[in-house]
């Protein structure tokens, strides 16, 4: 369904995030992304939704390389791929409804079919009572759980779910997380990229892919530049050493001449 074949990416302050990934994921299933702050976990998300573009390799999406989508067809890929976000990126002037409502007003659905499908939603995360409470009302734990309901809004095959606990207390974090593999065992791939000790405990039993921080080059680089600097200043104390040997040749030269 998804294949990461050597892929890399690299940022123009020569910083790598992700270096020669190979990462094969079937329809259907859950997938634990792991690995310290800084090792890729956003940056493959992003190199998903093609927000990035790969320094090198290839990511093939339903057997498409996400190299052959045509820009026109980048919305239409970014409804198959759900994503659930740290920091939940509710909008806060919408209600509850409002915020899981909007990708399918996005899509231009039927106003019956956004009513059925957002009251589906609701029940699914438990919460159709707060449908018309805003973020600023919720819960950490709630907030997230409407983040969850509005990346399921478009039908996705797929939802990736970015450090999802990361702002939650324990409890709030096993409760999505048995949230999120709720729905994983109703169908929908699930990609969850978490560091977080709670939810590794509670997804043991999962596939789990470890992503280590890859060294930035800019450490080479900064080496290479004082190497050359060393270089530059032992060739500068060199000519000055040769120019005072010189000088004092020509000295002793004339002193003789005389």
């Amino acid at each position: 369904m998804i294949v990461f074949s050597s892929v890399s990416k690299s940022f123009a302050d020569t910083q790598t995030a992700i270096f020669n990934l190979d990462l094969e994921i079937n329809r259907g299933d859950l997938l634990v992304i792991t690995g310290p702050s800084g090792a890729g976990k956003t940056t493959l998300m992003k190199l998903l939704i093609k927000e990035y573009l790969p320094s090198q390799g290839e990511i093939t999406f339903e057997d498409k390389p996400l190299s052959k989508f045509k820009k026109s067809e980048i919305p239409e890929l970014r409804r198959q791929i759900g994503v659930v976000f740290q920091d939940y990126k509710l909008i806060e002037d919408m209600n509850v409804w409002e915020n899981i409502a909007l990708p399918l007003y996005i899509c231009n659905q039927k106003e019956a079919e956004i009513e059925s499908r957002v009251t589906d939603l609701l029940n699914l995360i438990g919460l159709a009572d707060k449908a018309l409470q805003f973020p600023r009302q919720l819960s950490g734990g709630e907030a997230q759980r409407v983040s969850i309901a509005r990346a399921l809004a478009t039908a996705p095959k797929v939802i990736f779910a970015d450090e999802p606990t990361g702002n939650l207390d324990p409890e709030a974090s096993i409760r999505i997380t048995k949230l999120l593999k709720k729905i994983n065992e109703l169908g929908t791939t699930l990609l969850f990229a978490t560091h977080d000790k709670i939810v590794l405990d509670e997804l043991k039993n999962e596939k789990i892919v470890h992503l280590e921080k890859p060294v930035s080059t800019q450490v080479d680089e900064e080496g290479e530049k004082v190497r050359l600097k060393q270089e530059k200043l032992a060739k500068e104390a060199a000519e000055k050493t040769k120019t005072k040997k010189d000088k004092a040749k020509e000295s002793k030269k004339d002193k003789d001449s005389k």
